[in-house]
């Protein structure tokens, strides 16, 4: 045996080579029939059947986070692949890989900007709500924060709700900096949003801005909430008092 063979035959699981090959055979090793069956009558019942026809395997979230950190560094052709397969865990993976190391010190600009536009042109991979909340509470934000942001502007008037929902919740990573106005613009263009998950998105949103200002909610609540779809008034009022929630919620 060589002293190349013996390193390799000794080298930790750790230290193999990470592909979105490697990425599934963990996830498959994690699968749980009893998970799948709670997952696909989660996504058929309590969320609409958003999933449009999707695949699942059968995973814990709280399994797939864990294995996503640990495939931090891999390759974003490799990350590609994962967003292509007809798996909802997969494409979760693949999102997770980013959302965790995006969230790092250590990550570059040119890493997190390839990230943000995998992102944006694998969009049609991303079809249910968990997916946009994957990549869209931190990621996109902090890509775009000391940057142009037309971009949220083009998918708020997308046809494809998802797009729509990635557009608001993009600020989630502003409104931790203190920066509202793109969400309050961006709120005030789905005041007709006819879909349920983009209005829950944009009253999450408004809510958590009014958290960092609440009289700027006060303001909007005031020359709109007549207006606002009704599931995007309860959500963003969700944490006020009786009375404010009685006020506002008589203006419908």
């Amino acid at each position: 045996m060589t002293k190349k063979t013996a390193v390799a035959k000794a080298s930790p699981l750790n230290e193999e080579k990470l592909t979105a090959k490697l990425f599934i055979e963990r996830l498959e090793a994690m699968q749980s029939d009893v998970e799948l069956k709670k997952i696909q009558r989660y996504f058929k019942s309590a969320e609409g059947d958003y999933g449009h026809g999707d695949q699942f395997m059968g995973v814990k979230m709280g399994d797939l986070f864990k294995l996503a950190i640990s495939f931090a560094g891999l390759l974003v052709t490799e990350i590609e692949k994962l967003l292509d397969s007809p798996v909802h865990e997969v494409r979760a993976g693949a999102i997770s890989i980013m959302d965790k190391e995006s969230r790092s010190k250590k990550i570059t600009p040119e890493r997190l900007k390839s990230f943000f536009e995998l992102y944006i042109r694998k969009h049609d991979r991303v079809n249910n709500w968990d997916l946009v909340d994957l990549g869209c509470l931190y990621m996109t934000g902090s890509y775009l924060f000391d940057k142009p942001r037309k971009i949220l502007y083009k998918l708020v008037r997308s046809k494809n709700m998802w797009e729509r929902r990635s557009a608001i919740l993009s600020t989630c990573y502003f409104i931790r900096q203190n920066d509202l106005d793109d969400t309050y613009k961006l709120a005030e263009a789905l005041l007709k949003d006819k879909e349920d998950l983009v209005q829950k998105a944009a009253g999450w949103m408004l809510r958590f801005a009014g958290d960092k200002d609440k009289k700027r909610l006060f303001s909007f609540l005031d020359k709109h909430a007549a207006v606002m779809p009704r599931v995007m008034l309860r959500n963003s009022i969700e944490k006020m008092s009786k009375k404010e929630k009685t006020h506002y919620m008589a203006l419908k």
